[in-house]
C-alpha cells in the first residue's frame, strides 16, 4: 500500500518551483504538503516556541513572493499550479480550480516546526512518511548534517516516531569540482533516481534495535550529486555511507565600516547561485541598520574544504567520499546525533547479508 506523506521542506530553483519534479516525484501517493514559507537554510532541529506560528502572506499572487516576503505572516493556504509552480494563497482551505495540483500550507516557522504542527495539528494520525527535501544542496558530513534545517525535519519526524528520510542534491565536488557541469534538466533525472530510492526504502525499512519506532532504523539522510552520470542509462552508482566527521571553524567575520559586504544565497553557502533577477528583497530584509558598534559579524563561512576536500581525507564508505567519486549516499542515522550498527547498513529484505560495510553498494 503507498505510503501516506507529508513533504516538509521543498527545493526552490529560480525563487519558482519546479512541479513536475518537486511535486510528482512521489505521485500517486496520498501526498500533504507543508513548509516553510521562507528559507530556512543553517537552523538545523530549531522550534519556534515564543512566537504565534502562523501562515504566509495575506497578499500574495505567486509562491515566489510568499518566500521574498518572510516578515508578512497572515495565514494562508497555498495552490500551485503546474507546470511552473505558481498559484495563489487563500485564508482559508477551498476545493481545488482548474489546473492546480494541491493544497499546500505554508508557515511562517522552521522545517521543524512545520512537521511537528503537521503530524499533530494539521494531519493527526494521517501520515506515515516524511520526506523532507529535496534540498538544494549537500546535507552531507558533519559539519553540514548537524546545520541542515532539512534533517532537523526529518529529526522531528522521528521523534513523533515516524519514518523519515531527508533527500539533497550536492552541488559541488571535489573530484572536477562538479558545479560546472550543464545543469539544465538534470533536476528531473534526480527527482527520478529519488524515488527510486525513497520506494526501496520505504518497502524495505532497516532495522535497527536500538531504534526509538518499533526496532526500525530512524531515519535516512540521502545525497544525490548533480552530475551528468544522472543521465546515462544505468544512473549513478548508490552506496550505503556513514557520515563523514569533518570540522569547520570560522564562520563569521567581523562587518567593516563603510566596506561593501558580500551576500549570502539564501539557500546557504553550498547551493548553487541564483541569478541576479531572482533575488527579491524587501527594505525590512536589506540588513541589519548601520551601527558604529564594533561587535557586529556577518555569517561568511569558509567552506572550501568542505565542499572540495582532499581524496586522502574522506574515509573509504563516508557521505564525502561518495559524493566525491559522484555517487549518490544513503546514510542510516539515529534522532540522538548517532548512527545505528553496521547491521542498518542494508534493507530489512536482505537480512543474512554477510560482508556488511560502509561503502557496499546499494541494489535498486
Amino acid at each position: 500500500m503507498p505510503p501516506r506523506v507529508l513533504i516538509s521542506v521543498l527545493m526552490r530553483e529560480k525563487q519558482s518551483l519546479q512541479l513536475p519534479n518537486s511535486y510528482d516525484y512521489v505521485k500517486g501517493w496520498d501526498v500533504k504538503v507543508v513548509i516553510p514559507s521562507s528559507q530556512k537554510s543553517w537552523i538545523g532541529k530549531a522550534y519556534q516556541i515564543k512566537d504565534i506560528i502562523k501562515g504566509a502572506p495575506k497578499k500574495i499572487a505567486t509562491y515566489e513572493t510568499a518566500f521574498s516576503n518572510p516578515f508578512l505572516i497572515q495565514g494562508r493556504y497555498y495552490y500551485p499550479r503546474a507546470p511552473d509552480g505558481k498559484g495563489e494563497t487563500s485564508e482559508f482551505s477551498r476545493p481545488l480550480k482548474e489546473g492546480e495540483v494541491g493544497e499546500w500550507v505554508l508557515l511562517d516557522g522552521t522545517p521543524a516546526t512545520c512537521t511537528n504542527i503537521a503530524l499533530h495539528n494539521l494531519y493527526p494520525d494521517q501520515i506515515d512518511l516524511v520526506i523532507s527535501g529535496p534540498n538544494y544542496g549537500r546535507n552531507s558530513s558533519s559539519a553540514f548534517t548537524l546545520s541542515s534545517g532539512t534533517i532537523g525535519a526529518a529529526l522531528s519526524a522521528c521523534l513523533s516516531k515516524k519514518r523519515a528520510i531527508a533527500l539533497s542534491f550536492a552541488w559541488g565536488a571535489a573530484q572536477g569540482n562538479f558545479r560546472d557541469v550543464p545543469q539544465a534538466g538534470l533536476g528531473e533525472y534526480a527527482n527520478a533516481l529519488g524515488v527510486k530510492i525513497i520506494q526501496k526504502l520505504w518497502e524495505g525499512w532497516g532495522k535497527d534495535d536500538e531504534g526509538i519506532r518499533n526496532g526500525e532504523v530512524d531515519l535516512y539522510n540521502v545525497n544525490i550529486p548533480i552530475v551528468n552520470e544522472l543521465r546515462q542509462p544505468g544512473g549513478l552508482e548508490i552506496h550505503w555511507t556513514r557520515i563523514w566527521r569533518n570540522n569547520y571553524g570560522q564562520l563569521f567575520k567581523q562587518k567593516d565600516e563603510g566596506k561593501k559586504t558580500e551576500a549570502i544565497r539564501e539557500a546557504g553557502p553550498d547551493a548553487p547561485p541564483e541569478p541576479p533577477t531572482s533575488i527579491k528583497t524587501s527594505p525590512s530584509e536589506s540588513g541589519p541598520p548601520e551601527t558604529s558598534s564594533a561587535l557586529v559579524f556577518r555569517f561568511a563561512p569558509q567552506i572550501d574544504a568542505l565542499v572540495n576536500p582532499p581524496l586522502e581525507s574522506l574515509p573509504h564508505g563516508s557521505d564525502g567520499w561518495a559524493l566525491y567519486h559522484r555517487k549518490a549516499s544513503v546514510t542510516p542515522l539515529r534522532a540522538s546525533f548517532a548512527e545505528p550498527l553496521l547491521e542498518s547498513l542494508c534493507l530489512a529484505t536482505e537480512s543474512g547479508v554477510e560482508g556488511l560495510q560502509q561503502g557496499r553498494e546499494f541494489k535498486l
